[in-house]
């Protein structure tokens, strides 16, 4: 019997590690002012571990589980908050939240060292994921009848 994929073994540990990377990959992108890393480093590491499990299980599975949409919708929503906190950071208020939460809290949340690192280590990682199924998906006929 021929089988397909990755041993048992191989998508086992790829179970029980994906959580360890993906706090590794917060870890990084959280204390990049502090040492190596930032918010780059960690969604190259969020990328890789999707390219990870898109390897070990396969692109069917894979993306059975994370669409393409799904993708979309990180890479704008990462997009749209870093946009909002940079804003709040360089001007000092906090509206329109401020009139929501409690403005002190609204300052905190907008204006921490943590809101920008996420939503980088979130844009870079969808997108890079993203890129990489592209090229995936696009196949060897495709390439050469371009040509």
């Amino acid at each position: 019997m021929i089988q397909k994929g990755m041993s048992v073994i191989v998508k086992t540990v790829t179970k029980i590690t994906l959580g360890f990377i993906l706090l590794y990959a917060v870890y990084i992108s959280l204390n990049g002012h502090t040492g190596p890393g930032g918010g780059f480093a960690g969604g190259v590491i969020v990328a890789l571990s999707f390219v990870h499990i898109m390897l070990v299980f396969g692109k069917e599975m894979a993306l059975k589980r994370l669409r393409s949409y799904v993708l979309r919708g990180l890479t704008c929503a990462g997009a749209l908050i870093f946009l909002y906190a940079a804003t709040v950071k360089f001007s000092g208020g906090c509206v329109p939240f401020g009139a929501f939460l409690e403005k002190s809290v609204s300052c905190r949340l907008f204006n921490s060292e943590i809101t920008l690192p996420f939503c980088e280590m979130l844009i870079i990682g969808a997108g890079l994921f993203a890129i990489f199924v592209a090229l995936v998906l696009l196949s060897k006929s495709d390439r050469y009848d371009s040509e």
